[in-house]
């Protein structure tokens, strides 16, 4: 160490040294400043050296880039990289170029004003440049440092065009230089009207349409010669490939217009048009050009849309989705889509049209339950299917299909009520917000009523009182938990006003049919790029509510299919769960209709519902809410008809299950008024099943039909033992034997017990003890019954008392003259004595009997017992009858919701 110490210490001595001899030399002996010259000199040097080595490094640097770039292949130049959509069966079902999606066209069959108008609004100097603008990458450079790389594209069409076929869409410093290089090679090998015309038959030109402007010009203007089309007409083609989807005119006309006439100003800028033509084109209503013929398989397109959107969320871009190549693995059932897009197309089912109206909307969306996967969607009708927004995706009022959302649900899931739990149906004032009254759509009030009658009748004071019971903010968010926006938190949101999508809506039901297991809806199961690379993009299932609540919504959605508003909706040998829900006008907007006075309308009608194996949520309606725009009371069925004819084809030759109760969920028997354990004398017409939170099921007894007639009195008996018979018998007023009928019961062995009107006989007996018990019974089965009464009798074994005598002589013979004098004693008293107990119906004997009577009654009671099915639903339909009415949602008015 000391010798390595040493060679420290000499080291630090010698650059030391070196630092002095410097700063000498640097004074010139005199310790001033030094020169400027000398610094600049230097300064100017390492910048040169700097340079020089930057040359030479970004010169090595751009020569790698170039030469990976990739080569220009004829092929690709006539086919460009195409987007192929598979099902759910891995078979390719659609692409986006090529086949049918795209017809090449001559550039001499391409009128100079559809040329001029891609050329006036992506690249003006393309005739001057040479691959390359650089006016235009000045530009573009100038903004992407002010920006951010990215900010602004300098892109010409030629660049556009390699890009597109051979490079990949990320937009990096890398993909920048090689698109340069490819295009300058690109100019050289071909001309510029080779170039454009490549270029206008591999353009995409939005999703009603496909690829190039040959085919664009038939969908959208029904026109085979490019020659026909119209300055507006080509400039609403020039419009669209910067955003295809968003552009599409067929789609989005309105925002298609205004690019249209910013492409129609950059004509006339450029002098390719003069400013009469410019006018008159400006002034051409969009709605009038279109004349869209629709495409092959373009009844898919709801679907493809929604396929586009996905790929948008998931972060790709524009160029990445339509030329890059992808294959998209998707959720679609083609034999399901086809289904739907029959029905929407027919117009009519059971009798009951599609409203001849052109502001009549359709949105339909059809999951699998268990996976959230998106097996179909439908949007529109016939012609106009295309040229609306997507209503299975957009925002609308579902009515009363939100009740389980935001009232229901929410209250099992914070309060664990039961399916029995009783609410008052009667006058109510909103707490909040509206501050005005609750009102059912039949104007009137059912009094007390369980929480599972209230959801199948549809009443909305009941709805109200359960979300306010756990409050607003507890039950939006329960809602957003399935990613359901809602809207605006209000009490009666729940009654309508709160919005979601068919796509959210199903996926939320569908949630209550997986005993809270929520998928997020989607349509791409996984990605593979042109390399071979695999992206799976399938969303996670979370449990976003208790096991208890998805069951216990199910099940009286069961009930609302069975006994309530949505009998007309039931599929034949499949166990559903689904509400009903329509919405209202406001006082302004009737004022806008031509209905005539006193015909109740609806802007929307809904119906969701849902199996084990298929969740469907349709919806019908206006969102242009005047003149004729509006929904009858037969309209309303026609969700309820799409829905049953939907379901029933897309469940043939599947066998569908009923939903499985968890554990954490229990059946109990209770009286249907009071939600109490039914008592002795309640009627088995007032006894329900409904569902509890394990736990939390009731132990108070009813006392609604408790003594409603009186108890049998006398209660006696007799036992002739040569007969082997004991006869009970008991007293009743003589008035009331023809309104009740006597149940009695034995409490020991299988005897044979006959009775008439005020006796009961048992045959066979054999010593022991047996307990009598009887209650009456009133023979109309509506008015209860009395109490149980009961008496005990106990027969001994004579060969006992023998055997006793037996034992007694042998061992005490002395003792057995006095045992002669009273032989009548020994013989009958230990008899008489035990009868004699019998007929005084002690009271110890009596409350003892009572006491067991109670559980023997129960037991015996069998109106109990078979309403316990385990199905789901109360075993006894006929006992729900006064529940529901099927047609109750026909009576609506138009200040609160029908169902």
């Amino acid at each position: 160490m000391a010798d390595e110490y040493k060679s420290r210490q000499e080291r630090k001595t010698a650059q030391t040294t070196s630092k002095k001899s410097k700063k000498s030399a640097g004074d010139g002996g005199t310790g001033g400043k030094k020169p400027k010259r000398s610094l600049v000199k230097k300064i100017v040097l390492v910048c040169l050296i700097l340079f020089g080595i930057g040359l030479i490094g970004g010169g090595v640097t751009v020569g790698v880039i170039l030469a990976n770039a990739p080569d220009i292949e004829r092929e690709k130049l006539m086919l460009p990289q195409s987007l192929q959509v598979h099902d759910m069966d891995d078979e390719l079902v659609f692409t986006l170029t090529g086949g049918e999606n795209r017809i090449n066209a001559d550039i001499n069959d391409m009128p100079d004003h559809l040329q001029n108008a891609f050329l006036a609004i992506e690249d003006h100097r393309f005739r001057d440049h040479f691959g390359v603008d650089v006016r235009r990458l000045g530009g573009a450079v100038l903004a992407n440092l002010r920006e951010g790389f990215g900010a602004e594209g300098g892109s010409t069409i030629t660049q556009q065009l390699v890009k597109n076929l051979f490079l990949s869409q990320d937009k990096q410093l890398t993909r920048k230089i090689q698109e340069a290089y490819l295009a300058i090679q690109l100019e050289r090998m071909y001309s510029k009207d080779e170039i454009l015309e490549m270029y206008l038959n591999q353009i995409n030109l939005g999703p009603s349409a496909g690829y190039g402007v040959q085919l664009a010009a038939e969908a959208y203007f029904g026109k085979d010669n490019l020659q026909d089309l119209t300055i507006a007409d080509a400039a609403v083609l020039a419009a669209i490939p910067q955003r295809p989807r968003d552009f599409d005119p067929v789609r989005n006309p309105e925002t298609n217009e205004k690019r249209r006439n910013v492409v129609i100003d950059r004509m006339e800028r450029e002098g390719f048009i003069s400013a009469e033509d410019a006018e008159e084109a400006r002034t051409t209503d969009i709605n009038d050009q279109i004349n869209y013929t629709e495409t092959e398989n373009s009844g898919w397109y709801t679907f493809y849309d929604e396929v586009l959107k996905e790929l948008d969320d998931l972060g790709f871009t524009t160029d990445e989705i339509y030329h890059s190549g992808l294959k998209v693995y998707t959720t679609l059932d083609t034999e399901a889509q086809d289904l739907v897009d029959a029905v929407l197309k027919s117009g009519e089912y059971e009798g009951l049209p599609f409203p001849d109206n052109e502001d009549f909307r359709v949105g339909v969306t059809l999951l699998d339950t268990k996976s959230g996967a998106v097996r179909a969607m439908g949007n529109g009708t016939e012609e106009n299917d295309a040229r609306v927004n997507n209503y299975a995706s957009i925002q609308t009022n579902h009515g009363s299909v939100m009740k389980p959302l935001l009232g229901y649900g929410p209250v099992i899931e914070e309060e664990q009520w039961s399916t029995g739990h009783i609410i008052a149906d009667e006058p109510y004032n909103y707490l909040t917000g509206e501050k005005g009254p609750v009102r059912n759509f039949d104007r009137q009030f059912k009094g007390n009523m369980r929480m599972r009658q209230a959801l199948a009748e549809s009443r909305n004071v009941p709805a109200v009182k359960a979300l306010n019971e756990v409050g607003q903010e507890q039950a939006y968010e329960f809602l957003e938990r399935m990613f359901v926006p809602g809207g605006a938190q209000v009490e009666s949101g729940i009654l309508g006003p709160a919005e979601g999508s068919t796509k959210e809506i199903a996926a939320a039901y569908a949630a209550f049919g997986n005993n809270g297991a929520y998928t997020e809806p989607y349509t791409i199961r996984k990605i593979v790029y042109p390399d071979g690379r695999e992206i799976d993009v399938q969303p996670e299932t979370e449990q976003v509510m208790e096991d208890y609540t998805g069951y216990m919504v199910t099940d009286m959605l069961k009930s609302v299919m069975t006994d309530g508003t949505g009998t007309s909706a039931q599929v034949p040998n499949v166990p559903i769960a689904g509400k009903t829900g329509t919405s209202n006008f406001s006082e302004a907007e009737i004022a806008n209709l031509n209905a005539a006075a006193g015909t109740t309308v609806y802007p929307t009608s809904a119906f969701t519902g849902y199996s084990t194996e298929y969740t469907l949520s349709t919806w019908i309606g206006f969102t242009d809410r005047r003149g004729d725009n509006y929904l009858t009371n037969d309209h309303n069925q026609i969700t309820r008809n799409l829905f049953r004819h939907i379901m029933t084809g897309v469940h043939q030759g599947v066998q569908a299950s009923d939903f499985t109760m968890p554990d954490s969920v229990e059946r109990i028997s209770v009286e249907r008024g009071t939600g109490q354990l039914p008592s002795a004398g309640t009627p088995s017409s007032e006894i329900v099943s409904e569902l509890f939170v394990r736990g939390t099921g009731p132990s108070q007894v009813s006392e609604e039909f408790a003594q409603d007639i009186p108890d049998p009195s006398g209660l006696d008996y007799s036992y002739d033992e040569e007969a082997g018979t004991l006869t009970f018998s008991w007293s009743y007023p003589a008035d009331l034997l023809d309104d009740v009928e006597f149940e009695t019961s034995i409490s020991s062995g299988s005897l044979d017990v006959s009775s008439d009107s005020l006796t009961a006989t048992v045959n066979g007996v054999s010593p022991g003890s047996y307990t009598f018990s009887i209650r009456a019974r009133a023979t109309d089965g509506t008015s209860g019954a009395s109490s149980s009464v009961s008496i005990t009798a106990t027969i001994e074994d004579e060969d006992d008392d023998d055997d006793e005598e037996e034992e007694i002589e042998e061992d005490d013979p002395v003792e057995e003259e006095p045992a002669e004098e009273e032989p009548s004693q020994d013989e009958d008293g230990n008899d008489d004595d035990t009868n004699g107990e019998n007929n005084d119906g002690s009271s110890d004997d009596d409350s003892s009997n009572d006491d067991s009577s109670n559980d023997d009654s129960s037991t015996d009671d069998g109106s109990t017992d078979g309403d316990d099915t385990g199905s789901g639903e109360p075993a006894d339909p006929g006992n729900e009858t006064d529940d529901s009415d099927s047609n109750s949602d026909q009576q609506n008015t138009n200040d609160d919701d029908q169902e």
